[in-house]
């Protein structure tokens, strides 16, 4: 059985992020905000679905501003999608769908628990190839075992990113207080 549902890490990845970003950055234009590549996409040498994962993060109270914006340029806000603090973005017109990379749009307020996670998970992974391998082995496993079904190999894969999330949040806490320890 052929694994359709990942691929290894392609070097495109960045380059669409990029492209997205751009298009992302004119429609926001005045708004306080930047955004963030995160996601298995955002690591170099790791295996993922081949969709970008995008965050927008806004100042305090800067959501309402981001919707507008992106309601504009075709996007839907779809609420939190049962995670507070991240507010998920759909396009549902196919032909502005196919018109660009698949990605997945979210928008965080700075310090959203959400946003905090992902920062670290990538950085963490980033600096931590043992534990991109050990992920990436488990991606092409759960999608043989489970014939690339989506839902399954999600599931799957949940307890090693809580652990891999978990470890990144501690990393990044020691390496605040060893900052504010030595200024």
């Amino acid at each position: 059985m052929a694994i359709t549902l990942v691929e290894e890490y392609n070097p495109i990845w960045p380059e669409w992020f990029e492209q997205l970003r751009i298009r992302l950055e004119v429609a926001l234009t005045g708004i306080p905000h930047t955004i963030e590549h995160v996601g298995s996409t955002a690591v170099p040498g790791m295996v993922a679905k081949p969709i970008i994962d995008i965050t927008i993060v806004t100042e305090r109270g800067g959501f309402p501003a981001v919707r507008d914006r992106l309601t504009a340029i075709g996007y839907v806000h779809v609420g939190d999608q049962e995670i507070p603090g991240r507010e998920v973005f759909k396009i549902h017109d196919e032909g502005l769908k196919a018109s660009l990379q698949a990605h997945h749009l979210y928008a965080c307020e700075k310090g959203a628990k959400p946003l905090i996670e992902h920062l670290a998970y990538r950085d963490f992974m980033r600096k931590h190839p043992e534990w991109r391998q050990k992920l990436s082995t488990m991606k092409c496993s759960l999608c043989e075992q489970f014939d690339n079904d989506r839902q399954s190999y999600i599931d799957g894969k949940d307890a090693m990113v809580k652990e891999i999330t978990f470890l990144a949040l501690k990393e990044d806490f020691k390496e605040r207080i060893k900052r504010l320890s030595s200024s």
